[in-house]
């Protein structure tokens, strides 16, 4: 056997790289950078990169944002996710890319126009809107609303809610009975079932300046029974002392929920002298004479510029009522009465309070059984009126001499620019010549709205 030669290195030592003869199966080689073709110094992250993301990553646990310089800021923001926690972001988070990613990611429609052009005050409307919507009371916690409450009221500036589930609960009497539907329809079983209380919410939102409320149940399909449309008088108390002391509201809006007089009454108390309510629709309710009198007197007794009382039950003393409060009024600018039944004792006294008033600019009286005898009146608040600008007598009976008596008024009137005469039997020919002296009011004042303001020389 042939012995090693002193000094012969490559025979004493082993070879640092062992050829490819000598590896054998299930052996480990790592193969150098420099064998990956696709290997490049671009692929690998800066370390600022790798620590953005990690912030990001983490943020629910550490959310660091106010330390970064405003570019890294910006980077972390695009890579949070939608889904944190609420009490993480709320007051923190204030980017408006990163709210609107929360809007786009919930809702397919995203008007951000009707929340003043905020992509937060939108996600926190919409969302406070969903949770009170599907709250159901003595079934759902409280605390989803309690704990929401210092994390949105800082952006909440109106509630749309149009639909208030009642607590579930089974009537035993009423299964064994087994009442019919008439009977159910009319209410003589009706069970008493109070919806959620506004009021804790509402005073807390101290931003909150419009409110839009209906109570009453969406797609309830063939579940629906009138119950869940009830409206009930502890609903009404809870509501009114919540209006009261909402001192921001500018408008409140409380739609098909079957308002009555009483209900109305209880609310108009609690709104007389408000400090802020500029507007206020009891529209498609059950409001008679008696609760348009109390409405009356909040005309009075309030800053009130639009009032829409459309669709209810208005007879012609509820109406004689308003009309007392118009006469002395100098803050309202718009009053909507279709669909009522003030007839013409009503729609007379409207006409002469419309003669001294001086600040009512557009007046809807269509679907009120009006005929000649208001057409003549009008007329000459036509002649003698230089502030409103809107008149709605649509769906009337003012026929042929009430229409000419209407066109005689308006010979010399140059403010009123709409004028609606549909379905009122005053003649094809009559209301040609309305619609043109209407339009040519309507030109004259465009062409003043172009005009640039005069100045009165120093």
């Amino acid at each position: 056997m042939q012995q090693p030669v002193a000094g012969d290195r490559s025979t004493a030592i082993p070879s640092l790289y062992p050829s490819q003869a000598s590896l054998t199966p299930g052996s480990h080689c790592t193969p150098r950078i420099s064998e990956d073709p696709e290997w490049s110094l671009a692929t690998v992250p800066h370390l600022t990169e790798l620590c953005l993301q990690h912030i990001a990553d983490n943020f629910e646990k550490n959310p660091i944002l106010d330390c970064l310089l405003p570019e890294h800021q910006k980077k972390v923001l695009d890579r949070l996710s939608t889904s944190l926690p609420l009490a993480v972001t709320a007051n923190l988070v204030s980017d408006e890319d990163y709210w609107k990613r929360c809007c786009t990611e919930r809702w397919q429609v995203c008007d951000v126009a009707s929340y003043g052009d905020s992509w937060k005050r939108m996600f926190f409307e919409r969302h406070l809107e969903n949770i009170l919507k599907r709250f159901i009371p003595n079934t759902t916690d409280p605390n989803q609303v309690l704990e929401l409450i210092p994390l949105c009221k800082d952006y909440v500036r109106k509630l749309e809610v149009d639909q208030f589930l009642p607590p579930v609960q089974v009537d035993q009497k009423e299964e064994r009975d087994d009442p019919s539907d008439t009977e159910s329809d009319l209410g003589f079983n009706e069970v008493s079932v109070h919806h959620y209380d506004l009021g804790g919410l509402v005073t807390a939102l101290s931003h909150l300046e419009e409110l839009h409320l209906t109570y009453g149940v969406k797609d309830c399909g063939m579940n629906f029974e009138w119950k869940l449309f009830n409206f009930t008088h502890q609903d009404c108390c809870n509501l009114a002392a919540a209006v009261k002391m909402c001192h921001n509201m500018k408008v409140f809006k409380l739609t098909q929920s079957k308002v009555d007089d009483d209900k109305t009454k209880l609310l108009v108390r609690n709104l007389l002298d408000h400090p802020c309510l500029v507007e206020l629709n009891l529209s498609h309710n059950l409001i008679r004479d008696k609760g348009a009198q109390a409405v009356g007197k909040l005309i009075n007794r309030s800053r009130l510029e639009t009032l829409d009382l459309c669709n209810n039950q208005i007879h012609h003393l509820g109406a004689q009522a308003l009309a007392r409060a118009l006469a002395e009024n100098s803050t309202l600018t718009s009053l909507n009465l279709r669909l009522n039944y003030v007839e013409d004792k009503g729609g007379q006294a409207i006409g002469c309070a419309l003669l001294t008033n001086t600040t009512l600019k557009s007046i809807h009286l269509g679907s009120n059984n009006l005929s000649e005898p208001t057409a003549i009146l009008f007329s000459q608040v036509l002649v003698q009126n230089t502030t409103l600008i809107s008149i709605n007598f649509s769906c009337n009976h003012l026929g042929l001499d009430g229409g000419k008596q209407l066109l005689e008024g308006l010979a010399d009137n140059k403010v009123l620019t709409e004028f609606d005469l549909r379905m009122t039997e005053v003649g094809q020919e009559t209301e040609y010549l309305i619609h043109q002296i209407v339009w040519a009011n309507r030109e004259a004042a465009r062409l003043r709205s172009l005009q640039p303001p005069t100045t009165k020389p120093l």
